[in-house]
């Protein structure tokens, strides 16, 4: 699921869910003082800083994700797309994929 000009992965929602367990636990700290933000002020304008770090967090963890273990990554998400995002029928992939790149 890499962009061709660039080799590194397009968000889509198969990238996104098959990155979803390294994602909550890199961009954890984004994620909560963005969720934060919202709870606290209802004026959406108030927290575009919040959502621009999150989505630097993730674009960044894809693209070492991407870089580090290219086809596993590469495998799942196609797995995902393919099933449309159904997580039970691409368990094989999902594990090649937390072999290659564990949790940090």
């Amino acid at each position: 699921m890499a962009s061709a000009a660039s080799a590194e992965p397009v968000p889509t929602s198969a990238v996104l869910m098959s990155a979803s367990k390294h994602i909550a636990t890199r961009c954890r700290g984004e994620n909560v003082a963005f969720i934060k933000c919202k709870k606290d002020d209802p004026n959406p304008e108030k927290c575009l800083d919040k959502g621009r770090q999150v989505t630097r967090c993730v674009l960044s963890l894809l693209k070492d994700l991407h870089q580090k273990c290219t086809k596993e990554m590469d495998a799942y998400a196609g797995c995902m797309y393919y099933n449309t995002d159904e997580f039970e029928l691409c368990r094989k992939e999902q594990n090649e994929f937390e072999k290659a790149c564990p949790l940090s």
